[in-house]
């Protein structure tokens, strides 16, 4: 069995910068920011879904430029 995580970063991204970057690993939701990649959050696909649907509804918006 593979402990590999394989990362994934958003296509909106501009190549070279830093963002958010998720994987899955042993059914959990991983996050990370690319630019400091050894500190790592966890959570479950339920709360991740959930976050999704928030920002998909634009809740979360006022956070951006």
């Amino acid at each position: 069995m593979s402990t590999e995580i394989n990362w994934q970063k958003s296509s909106f991204s501009d190549q070279g910068a830093q963002c958010v970057e998720i994987a899955e690993h042993n059914g959990a939701i991983l996050m990370r920011e690319s630019d400091d990649s050894n500190v790592v959050t966890a959570t479950s696909r339920t709360k991740f879904a959930a976050f999704i649907a928030g920002v998909k509804a634009g809740e979360f918006d006022h956070f951006t430029d």
